[in-house]
């Protein structure tokens, strides 16, 4: 019985070691086949989608020879110019920085406008008083308080009719109160004669 026992624990113990051995190289096989499957689907993802926008060549710069110019100061010494042509109200050419980008106008309901370069992320935006400049990428301004030269010319004159309204204002003012302030000297004047007049 006991050699029985003995031959049975030294079986096991074989079988156990047998198990043991061959569990690891079993295992592996199944986890290579996963991560080859994987690699395979990344390849052919990237293969179907196009590349972003930011890696194609730079767009050729728009021809500005027959356009009429404007130059913008803004703030911070920032300078835009606008190049447009009246054959073409759709489009603008705008020089920023050292390059320039041709931008398509886009409908606005304000009254505004507004032209944009989705590629560059570059939007102008002009009202008759001003213009600016934006980032629509980064959502800042490049540059802003934008004004060309008539747009300055139309300002300082309207600042000096403000000012030169206000002053008339002031002077009709100080003539009402000089007015007023005879008015009320000469009233108890008057009224102090008709008291003593039935006297009389």
């Amino acid at each position: 019985m006991p050699k029985l026992m003995r031959e049975l624990f030294v079986a096991c113990g074989l079988a156990l070691a047998t198990a043991t051995l061959c569990m690891p190289a079993v295992a592996a096989e199944p986890a290579k086949k996963p991560v080859k499957a994987k690699a395979k689907s990344s390849k052919k993802s990237t293969e179907k989608h196009p590349k972003a926008v930011d890696v194609l060549p730079d767009e050729p710069e728009p021809d500005v020879s027959n356009a009429t110019t404007t130059d913008y100061a803004c703030e911070l010494n920032n300078k835009v110019t606008i190049y447009h042509n009246d054959i073409d109200p759709a489009h603008i050419a705008l020089r920023w920085k050292k390059r320039v980008h041709r931008l398509d106008r886009i409908g606005t309901t304000t009254g505004a406008l507004r032209f944009e370069n989705v590629r560059y992320g570059l939007v102008w935006i002009g009202i008759p008083a001003k213009g600016m400049l934006l980032d629509s990428k980064l959502n800042r301004q490049l540059a802003n308080e934008c004004k060309s030269e008539d747009q300055s010319k139309k300002e300082l004159a309207d600042a000096q009719a403000a000012v030169e309204k206000a002053a008339a204002d002031a002077a009709a003012a100080a003539a009402a109160a000089a007015t007023a302030t005879a008015t009320a000297e000469t009233a108890p004047t008057t009224t102090a004669q008709q008291a003593v007049a039935p006297t009389k």
